[in-house]
């Protein structure tokens, strides 16, 4: 399978809130994961799927929280990939940090300002697929915020450029 190229996305979801019935309570922390499993399952209704590795940090929040989002990559975010894509890294907060980011309107959950496109989407379906779980989400908002550059692509082990 590392011969088929793959486009690189960022997945990312706002955890619930500690106490959902106390209005004072902190919200929870924003995470991130880089997928390249990811793909558009059909235009009516606009369907999409990412692939996660059962029991994930990302695995398990979307287990419980419906809303997430949708950052694809362009080839100048191979850093944005990394960061995310790394065992044992630092807290998602710090990750985001340096990034240029708004929260989503449907979601709340960070989209990428420079992303090539960015999609809120909302759970329809979990399916255990081996050491896997595929997450169906029905699109709810899409914007292209960036029409610079190509798409970040990964194969063979390495993020790539087209061309």
């Amino acid at each position: 399978m590392s011969r088929l190229a793959a486009g690189v996305v960022l997945v990312t979801a706002q955890e619930p809130p500690l106490d959902p019935d106390d209005p004072d309570a902190p919200a929870g922390e924003d995470a991130g994961m880089t997928a390249t499993a990811f793909m558009s399952v059909s235009l009516d209704p606009p369907l999409a799927l990412v692939s996660l590795r059962e029991g994930s940090r990302m695995d398990d929040l979307l287990a419980e929280q419906p809303l997430w989002a949708v950052s694809i990559l362009a080839e100048d975010q191979r850093h944005i990939a990394g960061r995310f894509a790394m065992k044992g890294r630092i807290s998602d907060r710090l990750l985001f940090r340096e990034l240029s980011w708004t929260r989503g309107e449907v979601s709340g959950a960070p989209l990428l300002t420079e992303a090539l496109a960015a999609l809120e989407l909302r759970t329809e379906q979990r399916v255990t697929a081996g050491d896997h779980t595929l997450v169906i989400g029905r699109v709810l908002t899409a914007r292209v915020p960036s029409t610079e550059g190509g798409p970040l692509l990964y194969y063979r082990g390495n993020y790539r450029r087209l061309g």
